[in-house]
Parts: structure tokens; C-alpha cells; sequence
């Protein structure tokens, strides 16, 4: 499955942000890197979240990512409504 990236700009995020297109279900923020998301993440990808969601008609936003997630951090994303699954590659 290849990944259709679109452009973060579109949304008033930085350059650097990597979202990724899975049609009618939503937008995918992607993070790649070897450190473990902790809290200060989650609150960062909660706000590019709502800013996803406010700028355009996106119903669900979720998180791929290769590292590993704090539980705590999953937890506050999972009641945020953000999915966070596991990036295998890109």
C-alpha cells in the first residue's frame, strides 16, 4: 500500500508535518523516529489535530507512527478521538 501525502500547508501546519491521505475516512499524521512519543508529543499532535479538523470538513484525524507510544500518551490521544496505529514503513 503506498501512502498518498498531502501537503501540510493546506491546513496552516509547517512543512515538516507529514500527513498522509486515506480518502473519505480521514487524515493520517505521520511520525517517524526511533524515541518514544511522550506527553509534550501527544499535546503537540492533539493541536495539529484540532487545527486538521478546523480548517477543513475532516471528520477523523488519526496517528501512524513507527515509535513507541507512552501509555498515558495513548490513552489521552485515545479520548481526544485520535487512533493511533503502527507504521510499518513508508
Amino acid at each position: 500500500m503506498t501512502l498518498k501525502f498531502i501537503d501540510p500547508q493546506k491546513f496552516g501546519l509547517a512543512k515538516r508535518v507529514k500527513l498522509c491521505n486515506r480518502g473519505k475516512e480521514g487524515i493520517d499524521i505521520i511520525i517517524e523516529r526511533k524515541s518514544r512519543l511522550i506527553m509534550k508529543d501527544g499535546i503537540k499532535i492533539i493541536a495539529t489535530a484540532n487545527q486538521i479538523k478546523g480548517s477543513k470538513k475532516i471528520k477523523t484525524v488519526s496517528l501512524k507512527t513507527s515509535a513507541p507510544v507512552c501509555s498515558k500518551t495513548k490513552s489521552l490521544l485515545t479520548k481526544n478521538n485520535i487512533e493511533v496505529k503502527v507504521l510499518k514503513s513508508v
